[in-house]
């Protein structure tokens, strides 16, 4: 997981976004709770758009089994992230509601994140 993203680094949907500082593996389940958070934190206004989406099948052998006999099962899906790539984009709220939204969302996340906007 090499270099930082190029593709998907800057805001397209949004007013506000949140930006990964660090690089990893995003589950499936780690994708949908910063969703559920930031949806939370918005009550019934803004939009959001979800900007990765978990593409990388991650096999797995049960415990307790011995080695060879071939690879294992699917267990899980990942996106890949890297630095620099936006994971969610909000619109239609206030700069502190935006904030506070992404600071639960980045409690979620296993890497270092930062809120960008569109205003400089």
């Amino acid at each position: 997981m090499r270099g930082v993203s190029l593709r998907g680094s800057t805001l397209s949907f949004g007013e506000y976004g949140l930006k990964s500082l660090g690089r990893g593996w995003l589950s499936s389940r780690q994708i949908e709770a910063g969703r559920r958070a930031i949806t939370h934190s918005l009550k019934k206004g803004g939009r959001v758009w979800i900007r990765i989406f978990p593409d990388k099948p991650v096999t797995s052998r049960p415990a307790g089994q011995r080695m060879g006999s071939g690879k294992g099962e699917i267990d899980r899906h990942v996106a890949v992230i890297t630095p620099g790539r936006i994971l969610y984009e909000v619109t239609g709220v206030t700069t502190e509601v935006a904030g506070s939204a992404f600071a639960k969302a980045a409690a979620k996340m296993p890497f270092k994140t930062k809120i960008v906007s569109k205003s400089k």
